[in-house]
């Protein structure tokens, strides 16, 4: 019972990680986009 669970609820983790991620860019440029100001932040620019 608990291995079902935990296969369940890593599946939907997995799933809703995936939603987050496509929703959050529209596009691979937007997520080049993304990254490279994550980058600048990191940076302090």
């Amino acid at each position: 019972m608990h291995t079902r669970f935990f296969i369940v609820t890593v599946t939907l983790l997995a799933m809703l990680a995936g939603m987050l991620t496509l929703t959050s860019c529209n596009t691979w440029k937007g997520a080049g986009k993304d990254v490279e100001k994550t980058g600048d932040a990191m940076q302090g620019k």
